[in-house]
């Protein structure tokens, strides 16, 4: 099994740091450029919205389908066709939620209409989670591999498109980057679809009342916990949108107008364009997209986390039905993403000036560079997260799990609610908020594991890590200071010296081994 999953992961990274990242890095980034921030801002906090009501949508059915599938493969045939019907009908149910929550929050019909396209992306992402849990329980990871990458082509192939030729008579507009994501989504839903009916004996698509209501109250544990997950998650962008006044549209317009990358512009309307920025930089929109930029690199990275939790989830639930020793496994899972992690989050530290103002030039890099550097921090937490959250979701502990989570969205919405409204520091504030959250629910399930599953405490372990992590801090502040080069780009060196220098430090400390890694990979 962990022959297996070193393999499956290489494979599922390979082709997602091939595709994912050029999204992520240099599609969205001028996306917002070409549409403007405020206008980004807006489809940030209305994206993180159609998230929060993610349990009507999927009510913890592919986490548990995921666990259900890897300990009795036999179940498929039977239970798909009931399942994707239920998917189907909870669909209609969280648009409708949706729509009523949207009204009441007091989104006007310009908002509504674009919440409601990402509503039915929504539906169509968790459709894809659905098919391919199928298929990581069977334990079909190549196939899921090429899935979880075949959205993200479409939708660069159609928004390069519109960004870098004429197709388009008139500038890309944020609905246009909303309905190419629609087309990807839905044609990745499509083939995932024909992928697992190909594994199922007989596709009898019907409705199943007395099923449905088993299978409901069976996944009822993982849904709240995805909910509340969510919340804590998701919840930061909304109330930073929705808390700070919204400024004036007419200027947001103007603005709007005056960030065409396309054009040149007169001294005179480029001083133009910095009055304005300032006036709206703290509208909820302005203060949405000052913390979307620095959010996007830490999508980036959890993508990598997210990964490997896809293949412990159904690795850890058949060893643990099977009574085996998951002990190796979490210390191999937990090792190979801490590494990276701490290279990666102090590494942003150091570098949040150079990376912030690569991406975006120097508008709001002040405010930017903050919140990324607080953002990144949370990567640490959040790969751990996904290692020790993902074995005790595979255990059957979600009531620790709920319980913590709870704990964990009311701690982040009053630290939220503080920051933004008493000590106004808007996205700073919630920045901080998260990397508080995600820092102490990390901890909590670490001691949870430990005490559900008694694993002695690796003293060795956390020791190599501190000196791993005070080894990264020196290196990070040596290249930063000494190998800084002049122009724009001057700081790559300094910043692929010091990754390259943390990766020979890990093996220099033996936090990692060729050895160890050659040994599991031939395990059986």
């Amino acid at each position: 099994m962990q022959r297996q999953f070193v393999s499956s992961l290489i494979i599922l990274l390979f082709l997602n740091l091939l595709i994912k990242p050029f999204w992520i890095l240099v599609i969205e980034p001028q996306v917002q450029n070409e549409v403007g921030n405020g206008a980004y801002g807006e489809y940030f906090a209305l994206f993180g919205f159609s998230f929060l009501l993610n349990i009507l949508l999927d009510f913890g059915i592919t986490n548990f389908n995921n666990k259900n599938i890897a300990q009795n493969n036999q179940l498929l045939t039977k239970h798909f066709s009931a399942l994707f019907i239920l998917k189907l009908s909870l669909a209609v149910l969280y648009i409708i939620a949706t729509i009523i929550v949207g009204l009441l929050i007091g989104y006007d019909s310009r908002l509504m209409k674009l919440l409601l396209i990402l509503g039915f992306n929504q539906f169509l992402i968790s459709l894809v989670m659905y098919l391919r849990s199928n298929l990581q329980g069977l334990h079909l990871f190549k196939t899921d591999a090429l899935i979880s990458v075949l959205d993200r082509v479409i939708m660069i192939g159609i928004v390069s498109v519109m960004l870098w030729t004429n197709v388009m008579d008139t500038r890309m507009d944020i609905m246009d980057f909303v309905y190419a994501q629609t087309a990807g989504f839905a044609i990745t839903a499509l083939i995932a679809f024909l992928a697992v009916s190909r594994k199922t004996e007989l596709l009898k698509l019907r409705w199943n009342w007395p099923f449905s209501l088993m299978i409901l109250k069976k996944s009822f544990p993982f849904a709240v916990l995805v909910l509340l997950m969510t919340f804590y998650n998701r919840i930061d962008s909304v109330m930073l949108e929705r808390m700070i006044p919204a400024g004036e549209s007419v200027k947001m317009e103007q603005l709007k107008e005056l960030r065409d990358p396309k054009k040149t512009y007169s001294e005179a309307e480029q001083n133009e364009r910095h009055i304005l920025a300032a006036e709206l930089e703290h509208t909820g929109p302005e203060q949405a997209g000052i913390y979307a930029k620095a959010y996007r690199l830490l999508d980036a990275t959890n993508m990598i986390a997210y990964l490997f939790s896809v293949l412990l989830l159904p690795m850890f639930s058949r060893m643990l039905k099977y009574k085996e020793s998951v002990e190796q496994l979490v210390k191999l899972a937990f090792t190979l993403l801490m590494t990276p992690a701490l290279v990666i989050a102090i590494g942003c530290v150091f570098y949040r000036y150079e990376l912030m103002t690569f991406l975006y030039g120097d508008e709001h890099i002040e405010a930017v560079s903050f919140v990324f550097s607080m953002l990144m921090c949370c990567f640490v937490a959040i790969s751990t997260t996904y290692v020790f959250g993902t074995l005790l979701t595979a255990n059957g502990n979600l009531r620790q799990l709920n319980t913590m989570a709870l704990c964990g969205m009311l701690f982040n919405v009053l630290v939220n609610w503080i920051c933004i409204s008493y000590f106004q520091l808007e996205a700073k504030g919630t920045a901080m908020a998260s990397l508080a959250t995600q820092s102490l629910t990390a901890v909590v399930q670490v001691l949870l594991v430990q005490r559900n599953f008694k694993f002695k405490v690796n003293f060795r372990l956390i020791t190599t890590l501190l000196v791993y992590g005070i080894g990264v801090v020196a290196i990070a502040f040596v290249s930063h200071h000494y190998l800084m080069r002049p122009g724009k780009t001057g700081w790559i060196l300094g910043f692929v010296v010091m990754t390259a220098t943390s990766l020979a430090w890990a093996f220099a400390t033996r936090l990692i081994s060729i050895k160890s890694v050659l040994r599991v990979m031939k395990y059986k």
